[in-house]
C-alpha cells in the first residue's frame, strides 16, 4: 500500500517508535470530519461493519475463533453512549490543547484530546473488526493506547490535522495487536514476519490478477525477502494450532501428541556412557594422586571436582601467590591428568576432560 505523498509526518509517526510496527497503512478514504462523527448502536448489527478497503488481506484465523457474545456487544452499546457525551473540538481548540499538552504537559488539555476522539478510535476498530472477529472492544482498547501515544507525538505546529495524524498511531496498535494474538502460538516476531504476515496475501492476489504465478521466487522478490521467509510464513499461515495433549487415533486412551516429542535431554545411551566414562576416570584418577603436590591436590578437590570451584583468588591468597601463578598450576594439572589418562585408558579422547 502507498501513503499519501501529502502525509509525510504521520507516516513518520507510524514508524517512529519501536512499539508502532513496521507496516504500510493507507490513510482513511473519508474525511476527517465524517470519522468524527457520532456513532450510533446501528452501526454494530450483525453484518453492518464499515466497508471501507483498508487494503489489508489478512490470511484465515485461528480456528478456534469465537463469537463475541451477547453481554460483549451490550459493552459496546454501552461504551457507545459513553463516549458520544464528550463534544467535538473545533480546530483551533485542538490546536490550542495540542500546544499544551507538547509545551506544558497538560494532562487536562491531554484529556480532552483523547476524549474527543474517542469516536475515530471505533470507527477504525470496526474496520478492523471484519478480520479480526472477536470482541472487538479488544481493539477499541489497542487503538485507545495508540491514541494517547498520538497526543504524546503530535506537533501542532506541523499543519496537520490531529484526527489524521492519530489514525497512523490507532491503526499501528490495533494491526500489532491483532498479529500478537492472531493465533496462540505467534506467528510474526521480526520486521520481515510482520510485512509478511500482512502483505503476503494481498501481494499474491495482485500477481495472480496481472496474470502472474506467484510462486517463493516472484513473491520474495515483491516483497524484498527471501524465498525462506516466504515459504516459512506460508507454511505457518496455512496450519491451525494444535494442542500436544489432542489424542492420535481413535483410541481416548491412546498416546498423545505430547508423548512423540523427543526428550530434551540426553538419551539413555548417552546417559549410560557419560557415567560409564565418570566412572572410568575416577578409578584411573586415584592412582594419580600420589603424584601431585599438595597445591594440585588442593586445586583438584576445590575447583576441579566439585560443583561449587573456589576463586583462583581464594586459591592464591591460602599459598600466598598471583591468581595467574594459579591459573598455570591448573593448566598444568589439566595436563598431567589428560597425559595420564591418555595411557591408561584405552580410545582416550581430550573431550572427557575440560578445561
Amino acid at each position: 500500500m502507498k501513503k499519501k505523498d501529502s502525509a509525510e509526518a504521520p507516516a513518520r509517526a507510524a514508524t517512529l517508535e519501536a512499539e508502532a510496527p513496521e507496516v504500510e497503512i493507507v490513510a482513511p478514504e473519508t474525511e476527517d470530519d465524517d470519522l468524527l462523527e457520532p456513532l450510533d448502536d446501528d452501526m454494530i448489527d450483525d453484518g453492518d461493519v464499515l466497508d471501507v478497503d483498508d487494503g489489508q488481506t489478512l490470511p484465515a484465523p485461528a480456528g478456534t475463533t469465537l463469537p463475541t457474545p451477547a453481554g460483549g456487544r451490550d459493552s459496546l452499546h454501552l461504551y457507545l453512549r459513553e463516549i458520544s457525551r464528550f463534544p467535538l473540538l473545533k480546530p483551533e481548540e485542538e490546536h490550542a490543547l495540542a500546544v499544551r499538552v507538547r509545551d506544558h504537559n497538560d494532562p487536562d488539555a491531554a484529556f480532552r484530546l483523547v476524549s474527543s476522539h474517542l469516536r475515530l478510535v471505533v470507527r477504525i476498530a470496526m474496520d478492523f473488526q471484519r478480520h479480526w472477529m472477536q470482541n472487538v472492544l479488544d481493539l477499541v482498547q489497542e487503538g485507545n493506547v495508540g491514541l494517547m501515544r498520538a497526543v504524546n507525538k503530535f506537533d501542532p505546529d506541523k499543519g496537520i490535522k490531529f484526527s489524521y495524524y492519530a489514525s497512523f498511531w490507532i491503526k499501528a496498535y490495533i494491526l500489532k495487536f491483532i498479529m500478537d494474538n492472531w493465533r496462540m502460538v505467534k506467528i510474526g516476531t521480526t520486521q520481515a514476519q510482520r510485512k509478511l504476515f500482512y502483505n503476503l496475501n494481498r501481494e499474491r492476489q495482485k500477481l495472480i490478477a496481472q496474470g502472474y504465478d506467484p510462486d517463493s521466487a516472484l513473491l520474495s522478490e515483491r516483497l524484498g525477502v527471501s524465498e525462506d521467509q516466504v515459504t516459512e510464513m506460508e507454511q505457518r499461515l496455512s496450519s491451525n494450532d494444535l494442542s500436544l495433549n489432542a489424542q492420535v487415533g481413535d483410541d481416548p486412551a491412546g498416546a498423545t501428541r505430547m508423548d512423540f516429542l523427543p526428550a530434551l535431554g540426553p538419551g539413555i545411551e548417552d546417559s549410560l556412557a557419560t557415567d560409564e566414562i565418570a566412572g572410568l576416570l575416577r578409578d584411573k584418577l586415584k592412582t594419580l594422586l600420589p603424584r601431585l603436590s599438595d597445591k594440585e591436590l588442593y586445586i583438584l578437590e576445590n575447583r576441579l571436582l566439585t560443583d561449587d570451584p573456589i576463586t583462583l583468588r581464594e586459591i592464591g591468597e591460602r599459598y600466598n601467590i598471583t591468581r595467574e601463578r594459579v591459573r598455570q598450576l591448573e593448566t598444568r594439572l589439566l595436563e598431567k591428568i589428560r597425559q595420564h589418562m591418555a595411557v591408561h585408558i584405552k580410545d582416550f579422547s581430550d573431550s572427557w576432560i575440560r578445561s
